[in-house]
């Protein structure tokens, strides 16, 4: 039996799995990803988050996530959010703030307490976007920043601005975003031949400068309720565009983050990070 808590940042939901309680084998994990994943034959998640001994002097935790098709991806920031709270609320730190390690690279999370030192909010330092197109990455002639590039899809074209958050993501802005038709261009844009890591895409509405309303199709996992590394894509690309300020609030279906590209290059998110169950998982691998 493997004992999981399943949370969710604004609707992105994850089963969170503590690799110091529960020992699965790290070559199983994408196997256990896409059954917990499946709302029919497993618990229901748009993918899990395993906590992990870090590997790499100093880091507190080491952050490990596979998406719901069982593909590991390189950083989720509702999920850090989640990962952040939950270490701390099972006593595996005392820290407010502490180092962690993925395959993005250092991520550093810090928890808001209330009155009755319950976490409220999870602010995440997501480090600098990377803006250049081998980076990102993408094919073809090296550029930076990804400002305004085409690309065509069974026809037609879309005009977008990239960028890393440690992962792959595309920008497209639109007049109406919920007249995008997300479910059908997702993952044919997501598959494009110009990300040959594939990319997660975003649809985006621009109501003023301090305010962005988007709309996500994540690699690997499909149509979200949100995504946290996609909105602090999202501000860098509409601020690269002169459309938003260095601090916005960006609106997703599940609820509100607010992003800020400070002037130290890092970009800094906030939001909640909240719990839904706890179990035994009893379904075997096999």
């Amino acid at each position: 039996m493997i004992a999981f808590t399943k949370m969710e940042g604004l609707g992105n939901s994850y089963i969170l799995i503590n690799h110091f309680e529960t020992q699965v084998p790290e070559e199983r994990l994408p196997e256990l990803a896409k059954l917990v994943s499946d709302k029919n034959f497993g618990i229901g998640s748009d993918g899990l988050i395993v906590v992990l001994p870090p590997i790499s002097p100093g880091h507190d935790f080491r952050f490990r996530i596979f998406n719901a098709d069982g593909s590991e991806a390189e950083m989720c920031g509702n999920g850090m959010r989640c990962f952040a709270r939950f270490v701390y609320d099972k006593g595996l730190t005392r820290k407010t703030r502490f180092p962690v390690q993925t395959l993005a690279g250092t991520i550093i999370p810090e928890l808001f307490l209330g009155e009755n030192g319950e976490v409220v909010a999870v602010k995440v330092d997501m480090g600098p976007p990377q803006l250049r197109s081998t980076k990102i990455p993408m094919t073809g002639p090296e550029r930076e920043p990804v400002v305004d590039a085409e690309l065509e899809a069974e026809g037609h074209r879309f005009v977008f601005t990239a960028v890393s958050m440690g992962n792959p993501h595309i920008v497209i802005f639109v007049d109406d975003v919920e007249a995008a038709n997300l479910a059908y261009w997702g993952p044919r844009l997501e598959h494009h031949p110009l990300f040959p890591q594939r990319t997660n895409v975003h649809f985006v509405q621009v109501q003023d400068s301090s305010h962005l309303l988007m709309r996500t199709w994540e690699r690997g996992s499909g149509i979200t309720l949100a995504c946290g590394t996609g909105a602090c894509a999202v501000l860098v690309a509409a601020h690269l565009k002169g459309l938003a300020n260095r601090e916005a609030t960006v609106h997703l279906p599940g609820g509100s983050l607010h992003v800020e590209w400070a002037s130290d290059g890092h970009v800094y998110m906030t939001g909640p990070a909240n719990y839904i169950c706890e179990g035994r998982l009893l379904r075997s691998m096999t």
